[in-house]
């Protein structure tokens, strides 16, 4: 069974809840009228982005005429989840759509997601560099088994026959998706980053780099001896002396999996008047546990994408022991302005 991996979208709450995928350069139109194929896509591309180079309007060209013509109902999706950066798989369920109506996400392709959430951990760091490519569709060629063993397809993948319009991925692209940018770079010191918290780290350690990283932000953190605590494993205050309000309570989740709302209830209900609570986990958090943080005051769930932005904005201030753990250093890359 031949099969097409797509890869690179950028999903938002909206599409998720919409069930599709959607595509940039909403200025185009229907692409069925401009016409599928790559001069014809070109010239439309170069009509709506004068100001743009030919190496980027080739680019482009190729994108969108492989998300019109190429993707067929049964293929794969893998995209990346914008909120958190999880990855999430779904099957393309109908042919594409054009919604002029629509004041973004016009040109889409209806889609199942058959999986949610899986954290980034769960994939070699090979997989996840190739689906962080600079190009927003493409196929994934080297490591499609690790995202179809997700779905429960244990069959070794194999490469996707001829793309439906004839047209093949140019050198331009094929050079794009491998060029090392500044947001290939940065996506993948972060995959490095929650990848050693994750496989570096007993819980215990957990709960002490939390402490240690709520120290180096300028707060006293110490870690709780009870037994019966309900969950909180850190206590955090501004005041030296820990004896002045507001005290933080801190729970700890040394995992990846998903938070939901019975856990975040448990850390709420060890909270008094004049007490803060914040969650800390690698993972996410459920649309339910999400909702209690926005409805209720003095609660902060922290994700492991946003601990990922507090260690790397605090890493100097970090103990020896934990950079140690996740050994970084500072350099200059190309940036993703530099155009494709």
């Amino acid at each position: 069974m031949t099969r097409q991996f797509i890869g690179g979208s950028r999903l938002s709450t909206e599409l998720i809840d919409g069930g599709f995928i959607s595509i940039g350069w909403d200025p185009i139109g229907d692409l069925r009228q401009v016409g599928l194929a790559r001069e014809q896509l070109k010239a439309a591309l170069a009509a709506a982005y004068p100001d743009d180079k030919p190496r980027a309007i080739a680019g482009w060209a190729g994108i969108l005429l492989r998300f019109a013509g190429d993707i067929s109902e049964g293929d794969v999706i893998v995209a990346p989840y914008r909120p958190d950066s999880t990855i999430n798989i779904g099957i393309v369920t109908g042919p594409y759509e054009f919604h002029p109506e629509a004041p973004t996400h016009r040109h889409r392709r209806p889609v199942r997601w058959e999986k949610l959430g899986i954290s980034r951990t769960e994939f070699s760091q090979a997989a996840l560099y190739e689906i962080g490519s600079l190009l927003t569709v493409f196929r994934v060629r080297k490591h499609a088994d690790e995202f179809l063993t997700q779905l429960g397809i244990r069959e070794p993948a194999q490469p996707a026959s001829g793309p439906s319009t004839g047209e093949p991925e140019t050198e331009v692209e094929l050079a794009a998706a491998d060029e090392p940018r500044a947001g290939r770079i940065e996506r993948h010191t972060r995959d490095f980053v929650l990848e050693r918290l994750e496989s570096a780290l007993s819980h215990q350690e957990f709960e002490e780099f939390t402490a240690d990283l709520l120290r180096a932000m300028g707060y006293e953190a110490r870690l709780t001896a009870y037994s019966q605590d309900g969950g909180v494993d850190v206590l955090a205050h501004r005041d030296p002396l820990g004896v002045e309000p507001p005290l933080i309570k801190v729970q700890c989740k040394h995992m990846t999996s998903t938070i939901g709302a019975p856990e975040v209830q448990q850390l709420i209900g060890t909270q008094s008047q004049n007490e803060l609570s914040l969650f800390v986990t690698l993972g996410s958090y459920s649309r339910e546990a999400i909702a209690i943080e926005r409805n209720r005051q003095g609660l902060r769930l922290i994700n492991g994408e946003a601990l990922v932005d507090l260690l790397l904005r605090n890493y100097d201030r970090l103990p020896p022991r934990w950079r140690s753990i996740v050994p970084l250093r500072q350099v200059l890359v190309v940036d993703d302005s530099a155009g494709i």
